[in-house]
């Protein structure tokens, strides 16, 4: 770092310490993640600062915040005296589902999530499992296991059509990489505003015209009352006997009793589920033994301390200078 870079981060920071600073509340249950987040805000100039684990140590420090940054906060505690105080609260993640169902939270408290910050990384998830399946990465491998040479002819990306649901920054992000491959890419989102960005643009009542030509299904949609099982038995049946289901959304996008038949019965070439209705999965869930089901444990989409805590900075200055805060979640649209 050059010296005149030194000086104007100092300069900064007693410029921050001279303004009204909020009082500033950092939750997760775990201890590691909150100290972390803890020493990076407070490096940035931040002095107003308290850190809790648990639902003891947000008790002793709930009143007087102003401000939480939490994850699994025990948000009952919100709507007693001792929460008053509270204006605002950000998420440490992209999904508030279950903050928005959450009615003790008081409508005064304006809530904030994670945005534009996931597409990179989930994206990249999506097309290392695209990939692997279309080159059929698991004949490789077991060839390679059972020491077997085995040419053959792969297939291609190219010419398929990937359908999203769901044109947000993720969404956006895996059109830009699916024009790379040269595929034909449609899009179903709610607001029409990236119609412009996708082949073929569908609406939320055109579910069954949306899916029944495509060959690879990429759900990245928030869980609202809309969106909850919007993918059940009918419409997976309306996709091509060979597609396959990649989720990345929120697992009750998809009806798994549905999808466990569906697939079962010889429909759909592969599903690659990140998120699931109830995490972690448990371990007699049929899922686990279904060899084109493709699991992962909710990591497409990671929220680094470092990405996470410079979206707060950014948003807590907003706030100071009362001004709109990013990631805004609209209770009665559920996102």
């Amino acid at each position: 770092m050059g010296i005149k870079t030194a000086l104007r981060r100092v300069q900064k920071r007693r410029k921050l310490m001279n303004t009204i600073q909020p009082n500033i509340l950092i939750f997760s249950p775990n201890e590691a993640e909150v100290k972390a987040y803890t020493e990076y805000i407070c490096n940035q100039g931040f002095t107003s600062v308290k850190a809790a684990t648990s639902l003891e140590q947000a008790e002793r420090y709930l009143p007087g915040t102003e401000v939480i940054l939490g994850w699994k906060f025990p948000t009952q505690l919100l709507n007693k005296q001792m929460g008053s105080s509270v204006r605002w609260f950000q998420s440490m993640g992209a999904g508030i589902n279950d903050l928005i169902a959450d009615k003790s939270i008081p409508q005064n408290i304006k809530i904030t999530r994670i945005v534009d910050q996931f597409g990179t990384y989930i994206s990249e998830y999506v097309f290392n499992f695209l990939l692997d399946i279309v080159k059929d990465g698991p004949r490789m491998r077991k060839a390679q296991l059972e020491n077997r040479w085995d040419p053959f002819i792969s297939d291609s990306l190219k010419g398929k059509t990937i359908g999203i649901a769901g044109l947000g920054s993720i969404g956006t992000e895996i059109v830009r990489k699916a024009r790379a491959f040269d595929m034909n890419v449609n899009g179903l989102s709610f607001s029409g505003k990236q119609s412009s960005l996708v082949d073929l643009h569908f609406n939320r009542n055109q579910w069954y015209d949306f899916v029944k030509d495509l060959d690879y299904l990429v759900l990245t949609l928030p869980l609202t009352d809309d969106t909850y099982h919007i993918v059940n038995y009918e419409l997976l049946l309306a996709l091509k006997p060979n597609s396959c289901v990649i989720n990345v959304g929120r697992g009750s996008l998809i009806d798994e009793d549905s999808l466990i038949s569906v697939m079962q019965s010889g429909h759909l070439q592969a599903a690659v589920l990140d998120v699931f209705e109830v995490e972690p999965l448990p371990k007699n869930h049929a899922f686990w033994s279904m060899p084109n089901v493709y699991i992962t444990s909710h990591l497409s989409g990671p929220s680094t301390v470092q990405d996470v805590s410079n979206f707060f900075l950014k948003n807590i200055k907003r706030y100071i200078n009362g001004q709109p805060l990013d990631g805004f979640v609209d209770r009665k649209r559920g996102y």
